[in-house]
């Protein structure tokens, strides 16, 4: 019975995640979209500095993440430098394992220099842990985000979680850029 269970989940999630593939927002909407999540981040103590440091954020206003043993995530979003979209791309994952839930949360990808960015740009689905480090930031209830120091090359930002999800993590997550 539980192995029927995780077929059925699978082939949902496999249907939704390829439907949703095939069918990019328009770009208009995904910057429309990217413009509230930092509207949201900036709420956070301390956001709208640290990202005035960065060179350039990649902004994932929805990513949507689920799994029970079997997983995945998508989500769209736009690269911006100097406040301006540069590029838009999609996240995506899929993974095996110790994982249980849903969840939906938004992505800031921070980029600490040209250097990296150029790099990240120059791949071809690029893949987290194999092209690069991410590092994600850690920070709690009423913690300055500007306190953190800009040392690593990539940081992310994880928040507006809705639902639960038991996994955290970048390895092996794709990006690869779209054109909306």
């Amino acid at each position: 019975m539980i192995n029927i269970i995780k077929k059925l989940t699978l082939l949902a999630f496999t249907s939704m995640l390829f439907t949703t593939l095939a069918t990019a927002e328009a770009a208009q909407v995904i910057d429309a979209k990217v413009n509230v999540a930092l509207q949201e981040f900036h709420k956070e103590k301390g956001a709208k500095d640290f990202l005035g440091k960065a060179y350039a954020t990649l902004v994932f206003p929805t990513v949507i993440k689920g799994g029970i043993g079997i997983g995945g995530e998508y989500g769209e979003g736009a690269l911006r430098v100097d406040g301006k979209t540069v590029a838009y791309y999609r996240v995506a994952a899929a993974s095996f394992g110790f994982q249980l839930g849903a969840q939906q949360t938004s992505y800031i990808f921070a980029f600490k220099s040209k250097d990296v960015l150029d790099n990240f740009m120059a791949s071809n689905g690029w893949e987290a842990g194999a092209d690069g480090s991410i590092t994600v930031a850690k920070w709690g209830a009423g913690k300055d985000i500007s306190s953190i120091s800009f040392e690593q090359p990539i940081y992310a930002f994880v928040f507006g979680g809705k639902g639960f999800m038991y996994n955290l993590t970048f390895k092996g997550t794709k990006f690869t850029k779209i054109n909306p």
